[in-house]
């Protein structure tokens, strides 16, 4: 009897480390306590346990290159050999680093979200002038380390149209005009990859076929593929697509000799209605069927169901049973969960609990017989779904019949009226200096935050010491001279989880943690039910902060959008029903908040723009409800009550409409790594609220000097009024240290009273 093949298949698996070893590791180097052959040391211990896990759960194709220790496209440049200018003369891991993170002498390159999820990637800067030169080294190290341990893995890389498509030219160009530079160094890189084995299977990510591509690439997709598939006969590549349908690209694909298209059937539905063209070319489809990006368990009779429907067009011979996208944006391992709820537990499935689902799938997609454990294992999945369509800890009919019968969808007073008013009362100057939200989350912060939530400290000790770090903070900014103050958010682990832990219906974990950029981590809370708020979540700490200061005190709220986008959002009701719910509850919030005096209350929308859909045609539907849900939830708002919104990483040109329309009084972005260049489009639309744009990067550990303050103040100044115009740092400053903290706000604050004094003058 032949050997049945399973043939499953990981996209990529997560790097930080199922006790974030990979982030200790790095911050420790950074802060100089050990060498890089320590970081080593550490990532590849990791590398070997991951390969393990994936072995031992008889997953068959098995990612090398997916590792990486601050971002694939960070490594995709160094491969390239496309530096920017000012790096040049640096090497190894000072130059890697410098790049992510910049350093005393050099701005970082510049950072954004990878598509619509949470994960940040380093944007590529390339120019016309630039002489690329192949760096495999990293590929073939990693490879050659898996293949001594008994592993042949597939190599992942970045694709050369993704790469090109998220990169921006330094010299204003067209990033497509540089293709046949950067190909000529994939076709280098594949004849390296080629001599590395007899066969060898190589994933190239090309994630950008999944959005709405314009005529150019399009027409790029052809004779790239050709290209690098007719190289060397000795590699099978595989174009993996993810995170929404490619039909386009599909119908492109099959007339070229690539063996297999990997494709997302559950964030793109329409990627089952582009099969059809895929039916007679005897291609290999890795199907994505078991969901990357969200915890709950799989439902195997409905994956089962979707992948005979994939069966019946491409044969069943042709198909491989995988993740839809990297395993890399959800967390490790369920295994560390030892104070959940059971129930809520049973439900959900982290990244390698989805090894053991996608080998479940599989073995009954190709088989059907099971033993013993995979017959457990598979009415254990029966009985949690189940449960989850009936449990009241889900249900909640008060909630959904308030929900339904909300009514009041906007506040009142059209902006002209409301800002004439607060700026009566509130009395800021023109340039008004503040801070986005968040100070330093020190060691003995989060020690203390720890040591309550294990009851070793008393509530009263907890609180003690949490007042202390406010009053500190509050110190510090009337010494250096901010003008509008937060209290630092000391109590606040997340800026979403803190308020997943106080609204029914959310759950979080121990050690849920997932990569958000080069060390950095999140937690993110998720959905499992209806959603309520029992009792107020910040006004004891933000009442207490204003009773300490003569100076505004502004109320720090996550808005509704961010609160959905970076939670694990429930899959059993629409999402845009979900945030409609948070948007209710933080409603009642910011009541509470103004009648206890609180006059400028921030309802940060950091992921607004990363919630968005990647084809047109869902946007429109997408702004509708997420405008609603914020303008719910500020909608006790009173006139005089002043809302402030903060963005992140945001390219506003397609949505500046939408940002008018959230009507939000003041809004904070993010624009210290791109000079002014995001500004002018509030200026070319006749923007009329005011913006506090970000004048210097929170992201880097450098200060900035005065004088680079100043000639950023005075580029938005071209761009915007003074009166318009509010400064600030580009975002939070928990993950900053205070000595770098302190100088570089003295340092924002003295500038902003040097441009004033010559505004005075005239």
């Amino acid at each position: 009897m032949s050997k049945i093949e399973y043939k499953s298949f990981v996209v990529g698996f997560p790097r930080i480390g199922e006790q974030r070893e990979l982030k200790r590791a790095l911050e420790s180097f950074w802060d100089g306590n050990k060498s890089f052959e320590d970081v080593k040391k550490v990532a590849h211990e990791l590398k070997k346990r991951h390969w393990n896990y994936q072995k031992d759960t008889k997953i068959e194709f098995i990612s090398s290159n997916d590792f990486s220790l601050y971002d694939n496209m960070l490594d995709t440049s160094i491969m390239l050999g496309a530096i920017p200018k000012r790096f040049r003369e640096l090497k190894d891991e000072a130059l890697y680093f410098s790049m992510a993170r910049g350093d005393s002498k050099r701005v970082a390159m510049e950072m954004t979200k990878w598509f619509n999820t949470n994960y940040h990637f380093i944007v590529p800067e390339l120019s016309i002038d630039d002489e690329y030169k192949l760096d495999a080294s990293k590929i073939l190290e990693e490879y050659n380390e898996a293949k001594d341990l008994g592993l042949k893995t597939k190599i992942n890389l970045i694709g050369p149209l993704t790469y090109l498509g998220l990169s921006k030219r330094v010299d204003g160009g067209d990033p497509y005009e540089l293709h046949s530079k950067i190909i000529t160094i994939y076709e280098n890189l594949l004849r390296e990859i080629s001599l590395l084995d007899d066969e060898v299977v190589v994933q190239i990510d090309e994630p950008i076929f999944a959005k709405d591509n314009n005529s150019k690439l399009l027409s790029l997709i052809k004779p790239t593929y050709d290209r690098l598939a007719n190289s060397n006969k000795n590699i099978k590549i595989i174009v993996m697509t993810y995170f929404e349908h490619s039909c386009e690209a599909t119908n492109i694909l099959i007339h070229t000799p690539i063996w297999a298209l990997g494709l997302d059937f559950l964030h793109g539905d329409e990627n089952l209605n582009s099969l059809g063209s895929l039916a007679n070319s005897n291609k290999k489809v890795i199907a994505g069927v078991v969901d990357g990006r969200n915890i709950w368990k799989i439902n195997i009779e409905k994956t089962l169901t979707l992948l005979e429907q994939i069966a019946q067009i491409v044969g069943r011979d042709n198909i491989f049973v995988s993740s839809s996208c990297s395993l890399l944006h959800i967390p490790f391992s369920l295994k560390y969960e030892q104070n959940m709820d059971s129930d809520i537990k049973n439900w959900l499935s982290y990244a390698c609990e989805k090894l053991d689902e996608i080998a479940l799938i599989s073995k009954l997609f190709f088989d059907s017989a099971l033993d013993t454990k995979e017959n457990l294992a598979l009415q254990k999945n029966k009985i949690a779904n189940s449960s989850r369509k009936t449990s009241t800890l889900i249900h909640d009919k008060t909630v959904q019949e308030r929900v339904k019968n909300f009514t009041k969808y906007q506040r009142n007073g059209a902006f002209a009226e409301r800002i004439k008013l607060q700026k009566e009362l509130l009395g800021y100057k023109d340039l008004a200096t503040t801070t986005i939200g968040s100070f330093p989350q020190t060691p003995e912060i989060r020690k203390a935050r720890n040591d309550f939530k294990n009851t070793l400290i008393s509530s009263d000790e907890y609180e003690l010491f949490m007042k202390k770090y406010i009053d500190n903070c509050i110190a510090f900014q009337e010494e250096c001279g901010l003008e509008v103050l937060v209290h630092g958010e000391p109590e606040r682990n997340d800026m979403v989880e803190y308020f997943g832990e106080q609204l029914r219906g959310y759950g979080f974990s121990q050690n849920g943690w997932v990569q958000s950029y080069g060390s950095r981590c999140v937690k993110p809370p998720f959905i499992y039910g209806d959603i309520s708020r029992p009792k107020p979540m910040t006004v004891d700490w933000i009442v207490y902060a204003q009773s300490k200061t003569n100076k505004i005190m502004k109320g720090m709220l996550t808005g509704p959008v961010t609160i959905l986008n970076w939670s694990f959002v429930r899959d059993d009701m629409p999402r845009s029903e979900v945030s409609k719910q948070i948007a209710v509850a933080l409603s009642d919030e910011i009541d509470d908040l103004q009648k206890s005096n609180i006059k400028i209350i921030q309802v940060d929308e950091a992921a607004f723009k990363e919630g968005y859909p990647l084809r047109d045609k869902k946007i429109k539907i997408y702004e509708e409800w997420a405008i609603r849900d914020f303008k719910i939830a500020v909608s006790s708002a009173k006139e005089e009550t002043q809302i402030h919104t903060h963005m992140c990483y945001s390219e506003f040109n397609d949505i500046i409409k939408t940002i008018e329309a959230m009507d939000a009084d003041v809004i904070s972005i993010e624009t210290a790594r791109s000079g002014n260049r995001l500004l002018k489009i509030f200026k070319s639309v006749g923007y009329k609220q005011e913006v506090g744009p970000g004048i210097y990067d929170i992201h880097s550990p450098r200060v900035p000097s005065i004088e680079e303050m100043i000639k950023q103040i005075k580029s938005l100044l071209e761009v915007l009024p003074k009166e318009q115009l509010w400064i600030n740092p580009d975002c939070g400053l928990k993950t900053r240290k205070w000595e770098e903290v302190k100088p570089s706000l003295k340092n924002m604050v003295a500038a902003v009273h040097i441009v004033r004094d010559e505004l005075v003058h005239q």
